[in-house]
Formats: structure tokens, C-alpha cells, sequence
């Protein structure tokens, strides 16, 4: 094996998404040396690959932020703690010796050898929950599609989203204003998502800005080659018909955590179970934070994992050094160069 793909660090963190990125800023506030791995193409998780474009609004002092941009930042953020980064490579193996330490292998043979492990990996390995609809397959990417990756290829068109949760109310408003005809279906009549998106989306409604078909669901989907028309039903057996150039079903993502699932963590419901004090795992040295993790009364916020992220890294300090004594300081009065 080539030494290049030997890599000696203190914390190994799985998933480069902002989560991961944020521990990385709290982990270099105590001078803690990270590696990120991804197995993803690019930095910064699903924002990146899933929705760049989408606005966030529950960041603290962005009152709206689009999803790339809060990652570019964190990515400033970091600079000065110089992280390493393996992207597109999947862990596969893990390794604990007799001191504690770890070695981490991935798809591509790289590996890590570090201190402390730190799972940050969102959803883990994922894939979009689809309708259950004949042919469905075949007008993928003719028309059909499960994420929003450039919004500009709406501009102008006939959309059809489905769904009841965060991103298909947060897409709904955001598209409203640059496709020629935005239809949200949801087969209930009322949202998961937060409520504000929520209200919005009815005064959307309202306005007539969009269409608005509650209590429906999908049936068919047909076309030449492309995507024409989707079919619906109602509640009272009713079924109609749209003409469509795009239909987006956004029924979330079936979470699948992976090689990790075999590390000896305890799991409940694909989330890896957390000690609350600092987000340690089961196995001395692992943490998780962010939507991997799972504990009573957990939120799955980006806002909650950077505070997941704070206190892991004071107990994973202790962990990495046991010999130092840990002396926190605010950035606030010695900035962060001084750390």
C-alpha cells in the first residue's frame, strides 16, 4: 500500500456535511488535529449534493441562507484548523486496538489511524423513498426527479411536487417564483414541515400563486419520451389529470447506515443510540452527532448538531488526551488564532 494513503490524525469524522464541518472549528478550538471522509464527491453532505439551492431559515443570525452558501462558510470557518479530507470513499472497516486508538479503512484502502472516531454521517448512506407508480423508473431523469439541484431548470415550466414535509414546503415557495405553474400534492391535509413553511405555502395558495391539492395522491404518470401528465385520486375516489413537464416526488430519504451498522454500536430504528452528556456511543472513543444519532427529545436540526458538536469535542478532548487538563476558552476574547 502507498504511504499517501496513511493518515495519522486525532479525530477521524465521518460525513463531511456541516455537522462534520463544525466539529471540526470546535475540535481546533482545543487544538485537536481532523480528518474528514465522505462518501460523497464533494464537501458538504446532503446540502451539497441534494439541495445547494434551498434556503434554510432556522440558522442563527441568517435569517434565511441557502444551503451551499452555509457550507462555503463553515468552510471558512475551518480554514485556519487546516482539516484533511478523503472524499468519495465510503468506510468500510474499523479497527480498535489495545490503547484505544482506531484504524479506519475505506472502500478505496485509504486508511486513518486516529484517537477518537466521530460520526457525522446525516442520514448515513441514503435513497429517496419513491411513489409506487408503474413506469416510474422509466421517466427518471425524463422528467422525473428526486432532488432539486439546479432550480433553473424549472424556470418557466409545469411542476408537480409531492409530498408533506420540510422540502416540499421549502420548495414549493422557492420555485413559486421561478417555474410557470407550481402544483403541491399531499395526500393529507395538513404538513409535517414547520409550521411557517406551512403558512406559506396557504397563502401561496390563496394568492394564486400556486395550486394547492390536498387529501390526493399520485396514480399514474405517462408520456412520450418525457414526462406529460400525472393522474391523481382524492379522498372520494375521484381521479384527475395534470399536464406537467416535471413531477418531484419529495417523500424523504430511507436512511441506511452501512458498514457502519457492523461497528458494534447500539442501534434503534438505523440511528445509532447516544449518551446525552456528550454524544458518545456505546464503544469508548466513537461519538455521533447530527441526524445519525438518536436520544429522547432529539431534534433533527442542523442547529441541534452544532450544539451535539460542541460537547462531544470536550469529552472527546479528555479522550484523545487523558493526561492534559482541558482549559476552555471563548473565542470571543482571544480570537480564534489564538487557539
Amino acid at each position: 500500500m502507498s504511504t499517501q494513503n496513511i493518515i495519522h490524525t486525532d479525530l477521524c469524522i465521518v460525513g463531511a456535511g456541516p455537522v462534520g464541518l463544525f466539529a471540526v472549528f470546535e475540535a481546533g478550538l482545543l487544538k485537536m488535529r481532523c480528518h474528514l471522509v465522505d462518501a460523497l464527491p464533494q464537501i458538504g453532505g446532503q446540502l451539497s449534493e441534494i439541495y445547494p439551492h434551498k434556503p434554510i431559515y432556522d440558522i442563527p443570525g441568517y435569517p434565511e441562507i441557502k444551503a451551499q452558501e452555509l457550507v462555503d462558510r463553515l468552510m471558512e470557518q475551518i480554514k485556519p484548523f487546516d482539516p484533511g479530507f478523503t472524499l468519495g470513499e465510503r468506510v468500510e472497516n474499523l479497527e480498535k486496538d489495545e490503547n484505544g486508538n482506531f484504524k479506519i479503512t475505506t472502500s478505496d484502502h485509504t486508511e486513518i489511524h486516529c484517537k477518537a472516531v466521530v460520526i457525522a454521517g446525516g442520514l448515513g448512506c441514503f435513497e429517496p423513498r419513491k411513489p409506487e407508480i408503474e413506469n416510474l423508473e422509466r421517466f427518471e431523469g425524463k422528467g422525473v426527479s428526486y432532488m432539486v439541484k439546479d432550480p433553473e431548470v424549472y424556470r418557466d415550466k409545469k411542476i408537480v411536487l409531492a409530498g408533506g414535509g420540510d422540502s416540499a414546503l421549502d420548495w414549493t415557495i422557492f420555485l413559486a417564483n421561478i417555474a410557470k405553474e407550481v402544483t403541491l400534492v399531499h395526500r393529507g391535509d395538513t404538513f409535517r414541515g414547520a409550521p411557517d413553511s406551512a403558512e406559506k405555502v396557504f397563502q401561496l395558495a390563496e394568492m394564486g400563486k400556486i395550486n394547492l391539492i390536498l387529501s390526493s395522491h399520485l396514480t399514474k404518470i405517462n408520456g412520450n419520451g418525457h414526462l406529460k401528465e400525472v393522474s391523481l385520486l382524492n379522498k372520494a375516489k375521484e381521479e384527475s389529470t395534470l399536464e406537467t413537464d416535471f413531477l418531484i416526488p419529495l417523500f424523504g430519504l430511507s436512511p441506511k447506515l452501512g458498514p457502519i451498522g457492523e461497528w458494534g454500536l447500539n442501534i434503534d430504528k438505523s440511528a445509532i443510540a447516544v449518551n446525552t452528556e456528550d454524544y458518545s456511543t456505546n464503544v469508548a472513543g466513537i461519538y455521533a452527532i447530527g441526524d445519525i444519532n438518536t436520544y429522547p427529545g432529539k431534534l433533527k436540526l442542523i442547529l441541534s448538531g452544532f450544539h451535539e458538536a460542541a460537547l462531544m469535542c470536550q469529552s472527546a478532548f479528555k479522550y484523545v488526551y487523558p493526561d492534559q487538563k482541558l482549559s476552555f476558552k471563548y473565542t470571543t476574547v482571544y480570537g480564534v488564532n489564538s487557539f
